[in-house]
């Protein structure tokens, strides 16, 4: 310990501080740390912002799941009149027409959900306007599970009644409904229809690999490539969900993939006797 400290711990003195001059090094290093931050901030924000809409991959998700299992069933069940161009002029022609019906609907579903918001935003802002004690007694249940204070609920229902996003505020915690985007619908379309096309082409793809008499050579193709497409989708689609780490998430993702693998193999099954019993009979006939 130094002298100095001795005297001021002795004599209790206190020990003024004198400011360190700011030199231009100082001041260019400061700037520098304050634009790396700026930078960095703009990097996150940037990463941030950057998010899949969770309804486009539930489109996906429908497309890519019905895609793999339905055109795959059609063609495993053709494939039973040993005929190749059967196959793959009837699994174009299911996959065409599987696509438009699946964007249609789609379609149609995302501006029926409009129409509802629209309709549910109508009818609060006519409740607002005849009974707005309703609407804040609404309001006053949203925040009764997290035991507020009485004076603080009763403040935050004041504010919000003079807000001029009362009703986005009654509609999106109140009603649990969010505006849907205006493209929403043909997006959802799109999605769909293109995630169907996709799925339902994997399993025609061998089918132009083999010879016209070769149907079952490409029958079995087929189905070893939609066995690993289905488990892969399947996976995937559970470890999106419940997550890609630890062992009983890799577990729920396996168990995802086998289950559908079975749903697709089922189908394909299902399909592929009634073919061949319906042509027993008319050989039979």
């Amino acid at each position: 310990m130094s002298l100095v400290g001795l005297k001021n711990i002795f004599f209790r003195q206190s020990i003024a501080l004198v400011p360190t001059p700011r030199t231009s090094e100082t001041q260019h290093t400061d700037a520098t740390d304050v634009e790396s931050q700026d930078s960095k901030s703009e990097r996150a924000s940037q990463k941030k912002g950057f998010r899949v809409d969770a309804r486009v991959i539930s489109d996906a998700t429908i497309g890519l799941s019905d895609g793999l299992t339905v055109p795959f069933a059609l063609t495993a069940g053709l494939s039973a009149l040993g005929n190749t161009k059967v196959v793959v002029y009837g699994g174009f022609a299911e996959l065409i027409a599987g696509a438009i019906s699946m964007g249609l609907g789609g379609y149609l579903g995302a501006q029926s959900e409009t129409a509802s918001y629209q309709a549910q935003r109508e009818e609060t802002q006519q409740l607002l306007a005849s009974n707005p004690q309703s609407v804040m007694a609404d309001i006053a249940e949203v925040f009764e599970p997290y035991n507020l204070p009485k004076q603080t609920l009763e403040d935050i229902t004041r504010h919000l009644s003079e807000s001029p996003r009362l009703v986005d505020f009654v509609m999106q915690f109140r009603h649990c409904a969010e505006e849907p985007a205006s493209s929403r619908a043909f997006t959802s379309a799109i999605t769909i229809a293109l995630g169907y096309f996709l799925g339902g082409l994997l399993p025609l793809i061998p089918y132009f690999c083999v010879g016209s008499d070769q149907v079952y050579e490409g029958l079995y193709i087929s189905i070893g490539v939609m066995v690993i497409a289905l488990f892969v989708f399947g996976y995937v689609k559970t470890c999106v969900v419940v997550g890609w780490e630890g062992g009983r998430n890799i577990r729920a993702a396996c168990y995802g993939g086998v289950q559908m693998v079975i749903v697709g193999s089922a189908a394909a099954a299902a399909a592929m006797g009634l073919v061949r019993a319906f042509n027993g009979e008319e050989g039979g006939v």
